[in-house]
């Protein structure tokens, strides 16, 4: 699926170049480009798309002698200058054509041309069902009269020896003989090759690899192949490979793993000899201190899975395969190992819409997954529409972070909520601090680091910000922002923070302000800044910013607790230079002192 840096944006008239930068509302990172074909020629690569507002027949003629196959031509889409149609021109499904064209649609208010014949026919794409359930396409040539025979017969008749959920439109066999697809590990079925059939291969071999130093990826290539084929397994069924640590940097190994993009888990010598009823090798405990490597790391890497292979030596080179245990697939790229997934952090602002960046929208809508409050879940049904969505209480942060990454660990793209922006009393902190945790234990267990799913910390308008714009320019100078929740920080603490603060003539803003079990706190805040500060310093008041109950008030230090102050609200204290000037409340920067220098000089 494409990035955002990945995508390039091409017009011709200025019309097409004011849509262009409307699209970049859209997608922030996305090149604007004046339309050349060379440039299109130079960036035609896998995982690149292009979106052309344009005729379709410029691009066409543009792109033909690029065009190699759906497995690696990248996404191009076109629109007319009014943004009215998005057309999937190429790559519609594996390349994601279909999806952002529906996605441009929809940013765009315009509708989507989506040709390919399972869509048109509400069928299942079989390459996009292969990739979202970790499955390899070994003979991608017959994809194509496999998906005819779906749109003509409406369904496909599938054998696997893989428990997978199948459509409605796929039917299970018994037997791989009168099957259109079939879902297997090994090469041949019943020792015959059926090649009527697509074949496609589950992500479920680890090879746990042994090597004499120096060995060339060459040799470890051949024996790895000549095992597999002996014992009847698909090298597209190679999942990863495994090893001892103090091999892991043997150029040969990391050439050889490189070529195939396969990760490589690595453990010590403690670690896989910690594993019983292997072979045991006093070459390799001479050498190593383990009493093996090929057949302990392989099972180590697999999860604790069975050993389908013994350790198979050959020169330089001693090979073992296992079968992962219980591994879910990898959605997202169908490449197997380690179920890397991702966790957004997605702040959402105030609450509406309206107010969530572009690029937040996008992360809520391309999840798999979302978790978060209720609260914050209520305010944006609009983009969680047929997503998984996990909602909990105000104070289970620490579940929800922690559901997010175990979401995140099978493989799933997670979406987590956050109100304002996440990096501000909210819910980065805690999703990095838990992955930390996660990795600091995994370095002590028999789990690669590799299987850590990433994180992205997606900004959003914090409630500060929200509420410093109903008020006016209150933030102009120095300010800080001071939490009176002593949930988690213990109220002398915060009670020296507002005592510094005051006192250095910080502009003040107060989050959590006032609840139920503490409602003396605002109070004791205000008697600590009064004194540092006359009575009559303005304070700000705003409740529910952006909302639809949302208030506004602007009061002096001394009468600001004769209104309503509540967890919605956010307080803001003005320093000793703030004032109110037509219903707004102003801290000057010292901008006028620069203006009076300048008419001076």
């Amino acid at each position: 699926m494409n990035t955002e840096n990945s995508i390039s944006i091409f017009y011709i008239t200025d019309n097409g170049r004011a849509l262009a930068e409307r699209l970049t509302e859209f997608y922030p990172n996305a090149g604007v480009k004046r339309f050349n074909k060379q440039t299109i020629c130079d960036e035609w690569l896998p995982g690149r798309a292009f979106v052309c507002i344009m005729a379709a027949g410029i691009v066409l003629r543009s792109i033909a002698l690029l065009i190699k196959d759906k497995k690696t031509d990248p996404s191009v889409i076109v629109l007319d200058e009014k943004g009215e149609y998005a057309i999937s021109l190429l790559g519609g499904h594996l390349a994601g054509a279909n999806q952002m064209a529906e996605e441009i649609a929809g940013f765009l208010g315009g509708a989507p041309v989506i040709t390919t014949a399972s869509d048109v026919n509400e069928l299942p794409a079989v390459d996009l069902w292969a990739r979202d359930n970790g499955l390899t396409v070994e003979n991608g040539d017959l994809l194509a009269r496999v998906g005819t025979r779906l749109v003509n017969k409406g369904s496909l008749l599938i054998f696997s020896e893989e428990d997978l959920p199948l459509p409605e439109a796929f039917i299970e066999v018994d037997k791989a003989d009168s099957a259109n697809m079939i879902v297997t590990s090994r090469k041949l079925v019943d020792g015959r090759s059926l090649r009527q059939a697509v074949y496609l291969r589950p992500q479920t071999l680890v090879l746990g690899i042994g090597c004499n130093r120096g060995t060339s990826a060459e040799e470890i290539e051949e024996v790895v192949m000549k095992t597999l084929d002996r014992n009847n397994l698909a090298f597209l069924s190679v999942c990863s490979l495994a090893t001892i640590d103090i091999k892991a940097a043997e150029p040969g190994l990391r050439a050889f793993a490189d070529k195939y993009h396969l990760p490589v888990a690595i453990f010590s010598a403690d670690e896989l000899n910690t594993v019983k009823g292997i072979s045991i090798s006093e070459a390799a405990l001479r050498a190593t201190g383990a009493k093996a490597v090929a057949e302990p790391s392989a099972i180590l890497a697999s999860g604790g899975g069975d050993l389908i292979v013994s350790k198979q030596k050959k020169g330089n080179v001693a090979v073992a395969v296992a079968g992962k245990k219980d591994a879910p697939a990898d959605k997202r790229n169908g490449l197997a190992t380690s179920s890397r997934g991702k966790v957004c952090v997605v702040g959402t602002g105030p609450g509406s819409i309206d107010h969530i960046t572009p690029y937040a929208q996008k992360c809520i809508r391309d999840a798999d997954a979302i978790v978060g409050y209720g609260t914050y879940l209520d305010l944006i049904r609009e983009l969680t529409k047929d997503k998984e969505v996990i909602s909990t209480g105000m104070t289970q942060e620490i579940d929800r972070c922690r559901k997010a990454i175990e979401l995140a660990a099978e493989g799933k793209n997670v979406a987590v909520v956050s109100g304002g922006d996440p990096g501000v009393y909210a819910m980065a902190g805690l999703v990095l601090e838990l992955l930390k945790t996660s990795a600091e234990d995994a370095s002590t267990k028999q789990r690669p680091l590799g299987t850590m799913p990433s994180v992205e910390i997606v900004p959003g308008i914090s409630a500060l910000n929200a509420c410093a714009s109903r008020l006016g320019a209150p933030l102009m100078h120095d300010f800080a922002a001071i939490s009176l929740s002593d949930r988690l920080t213990p109220w002398e603490t915060i009670e020296k923070r507002l005592d510094a603060a005051a006192a250095a003539d910080f502009v003040i803003a107060l989050y959590n302000p006032k609840s139920r079990g503490r409602a003396g706190h605002i109070g004791r805040a205000r008697e600590i800044i009064l004194g540092h500060r006359p009575p009559e310093t303005p304070v700000g008041i705003v409740k529910a910013a952006m909302r639809e109950n949302e208030t506004i008030v602007i009061i002096d230090l001394e009468q600001m607790l004769n209104h309503d102050i509540d967890m919605q609200s956010t307080v803001i204290i003005g320093n000793s230079k703030s004032f109110v000037w037509n219903g707004l409340l102003i801290t000057p920067r010292g901008y006028e002192k620069k203006k009076q220098y300048t008419q001076k000089g």
